[in-house]
């Protein structure tokens, strides 16, 4: 007998195939952008008055992403030739056609705010009350979208004068140390070393990422060294929702692992007590990272990244301890009381001649504060911890649709403020297109047989 899988009622890509008027009208009512009009509108009653409907231009902006035109041109020529479009939009029949330049000071504007994130903190508040967001882990990755000018080639460095061989004097090391000190204290918070950023509070963190585009790098599946001039878009996406959870853009240039902290700590802010997994890839296997998570009083689940490190005598490679005879212990609990893990014996030793001998021990409990990097829970190498990790691709999944299908990669725009607003309007249109499939599969969940 053949197996039959249950697909999804009802998906994402379901819901761009409908017609333009439905699937509009399901994402505009997930979009509370009052608090947007509220700070963007005419404030006095006095002067000219405001002749641009800028809750219909809003509207076009997510209908751009939605239907994936590449351009204000393109969009200005869609609203001019495409009547029910433009009403669908919201502008009405009396209202003038807004101008490029009338777009691009609406930009400027949402640049100078963070209005955008607000909407999408309501929007994101709403999924969780009805029900769509109940994560138990999250998801970290960084993907890279180019900018729209060409990179610009560094200058290249003056070679450094040889250094004088020798031990330095007390002097010369007082003056050094001094130095040091105040070329640390004249960094930016996102040069510094991760740990600052632990007792950083998140407004700062979110104040001061670097947002002008930069040059990067990153190997690509073949092993070789990819460049690009741009951004990162750093993602905390829901496991099992798919929801991003908090998103951050920063300038290419910026390390991976810069990014998880505030991400984190913005996770914690929305989903309180919830989350009991922080799943990431290799390139945010830092200490400060795993504290973070353990201040969460949640659990890593982080690929490690050997740097230059010898063969741990007496432990495997997952860091387990082994007997005598070189047989790794198994994995059997942990302790989230005392944070201890707790290996016992292999099966190998059952007819081991040093099983009753005392160089054998039956228990092995190690605290996990011990290494926060060697030892989570659950502990490395096991099928848990193996899939736990394969939950990563959620973040890779979503990664990809906002590329494919949401425009991430077209930013049109020549500053780091202006290249945010887009992406902040990226973010939130997959969001809002998300929780409306979910209430439209809801519905038709629920939907009662009509009687005969």
């Amino acid at each position: 007998m053949s197996i039959i899988r249950q697909g999804s009622l009802f998906d994402i890509q379901e819901l761009f195939d409908l017609e333009p008027p439905k699937r509009f009208g399901a994402i505009f009512s997930t979009l509370d952008i009052d608090p947007i009009l509220c700070v963007i509108s005419k404030k006095s009653i006095y002067g000219a008055p405001t002749e641009l409907n800028y809750a219909a231009m809003l509207y076009s902006l997510v209908a751009r992403i939605v239907e994936r035109i590449p351009t204000v041109k393109d969009l200005r020529k869609r609203l001019k030739h495409d009547f029910i479009f433009r009403l669908e939009c919201g502008f009405l029949v009396s209202d003038s056609l807004p101008s490029e330049a009338s777009y691009s000071r609406l930009v400027q504007k949402l640049s100078e705010t963070t209005l955008l994130e607000k909407v999408q903190d309501t929007l994101l508040l709403q999924a969780i009350q009805e029900g769509f967001v109940d994560d138990e882990a999250v998801a970290l990755d960084a993907t890279h979208f180019e900018s729209r000018d060409r990179g610009v080639a560094k200058e290249k460095k003056p070679k450094a004068e040889p250094k004088k061989r020798g031990r330095k004097t007390k002097a010369e090391k007082e003056i050094y140390d001094k130095k040091r000190q105040e070329e640390e204290a004249q960094k930016s918070l996102y040069e510094k070393t991760i740990a600052t950023q632990l007792d950083a509070p998140l407004e700062e963190l979110l104040t001061h990422v670097p947002l002008q585009p930069d040059w990067g790098i990153k190997k690509n599946s073949e092993g070789k060294n990819v460049f690009w001039y741009g951004y990162k878009a750093h993602l905390a996406v829901g496991t099992k929702s798919q929801y991003i959870l908090r998103s951050l853009m920063s300038s290419g240039s910026m390390n991976d692992g810069k990014a998880a902290i505030p991400l984190l700590k913005g996770v914690q802010t929305i989903l309180p007590d919830r989350i009991n997994y922080g799943i990431m890839d290799a390139g945010y296997d830092y200490r400060p990272i795993y504290q973070q998570i353990s201040r969460m009083d949640a659990n890593a689940i982080i690929a490690y990244n050997k740097r230059n490190e010898g063969e741990m005598v007496g432990f495997d490679q997952h860091f387990a301890p082994t007997c005598v005879r070189e047989h790794s212990y198994r994995y059997d609990s942990y302790d989230k009381k005392y944070k201890t893990l707790k290996f016992v014996r292999p099966k190998e030793c059952k007819d081991c001649p040093l099983a009753q001998d005392s160089l054998c021990q039956k228990v092995y409990k190690i605290k996990a504060e011990t290494d926060l990097r060697k030892y989570t829970a659950p502990a490395r190498g096991t099928k848990t911890w193996e899939e736990l990790y394969d939950q990563r691709t959620a973040v890779e999944r979503v990664n990809a649709y906002l590329k494919e299908f949401f425009q991430l990669n077209n930013v049109r725009y020549r500053t780091g403020k202006r290249a945010k607003v887009h992406f902040d309007l990226v973010i939130l249109v997959y969001n809002a297109a998300k929780l409306s499939t979910d209430r439209i599969r809801n519905a038709l969940e629920n939907k009662k047989p009509v009687a005969a």
